[in-house]
């Protein structure tokens, strides 16, 4: 069986290497049409997306790619595996110069989020890396993480992606969930801010649009729940979802069950 882990840090190591020169200079990138997932594909997508295909290419292993830019791809004969990437989280910062970028890595023998077995977040700019394998907890730069316990909502610093939520029927409850903290942030790459639940760095990220990519958040809502924080599904359902680049989800991203229940209860409050 392949050393996954070992194979998607060295996919984050050579998209480190081939990106960073288009981080230092967002503004003279070129496009490449409209990727699966409905966006425009940008030259730092398209680079990343490639290096992982050839890294992978490398250990000779067959597997199905996922893509946000590609969509589903078959690479090599009988493939057993299915490799399902953002390659770059948070495109329009690195386009801004923003220095919240990542990749977004995840392996599964099954086209679907819960059989995820092995992921990688990277955050580009800072060279942190985030991973776990199922079972085995999760870690940064291979330090073992775990979420914060902060209880108290209002005090808690929570993430809510509210882009594009003036024209979403959401936007009551999203008023609600920004009024409830005095601390709510969104830092423009969801895979990283999961991330930043997953070690305690913020107390929860919501997102209630239904508008994310599930090829966005598959490889850190493994990390996050072998951390020990909770995911689920706004209505607090498990989450799953068939792995496709269309494939849209909304979700509940908690460091612990305190919070995730008083988030829970404001959304179903405002939805009712």
């Amino acid at each position: 069986m392949p050393n996954w882990l070992e194979i998607l840090q060295e996919c984050s190591k050579n998209i480190q290497k081939n990106a960073l020169p288009l981080l230092q200079k967002p503004q003279n990138q070129t496009t490449h049409g409209k990727g699966a997932g409905g966006d425009i594909t940008h030259q730092i997508d398209h680079i990343a997306e490639n290096t992982i295909i050839n890294t992978i290419k490398q250990y000779d292993i067959a597997f199905i790619l996922i893509s946000e830019e590609a969509g589903i791809k078959k690479i090599g004969k009988n493939p057993q595996y299915y490799v399902t990437t953002d390659p770059i989280d948070g495109t329009t910062n690195a386009l801004r110069g923003l220095p919240f970028v990542a990749t977004s890595i995840a392996v599964s023998k099954k086209p679907q989020l819960q059989s995820i077995e092995t992921a990688l977040v990277t955050d580009l700019h800072h060279n942190t890396s985030y991973n776990s394998q199922k079972g085995e907890g999760a870690h940064k730069n291979n330090k073992k993480i775990t979420p914060s316990q902060t209880t108290n909502l209002e005090n808690s610093v929570l993430g809510i992606d509210f882009n594009t939520y003036k024209k979403s029927q959401h936007i009551k409850t999203v008023t609600a969930l920004l009024q409830s903290t005095k601390h709510p942030r969104h830092l423009g790459a969801d895979a990283l801010e999961i991330c930043y639940v997953a070690d305690g760095t913020s107390d929860a990220f919501v997102d209630i649009r239904n508008k994310l990519r599930v090829t966005d958040m598959a490889a850190a809502q493994l990390i996050l729940t072998e951390a020990g924080g909770i995911i689920t599904t706004p209505e607090g359902k498990k989450l799953n979802a068939p792995l496709t680049p269309t494939q849209r989800t909304s979700f509940i991203a908690a460091a612990n069950k305190t919070i995730h229940k008083k988030i829970k209860t404001i959304i179903k409050r405002e939805q009712a």
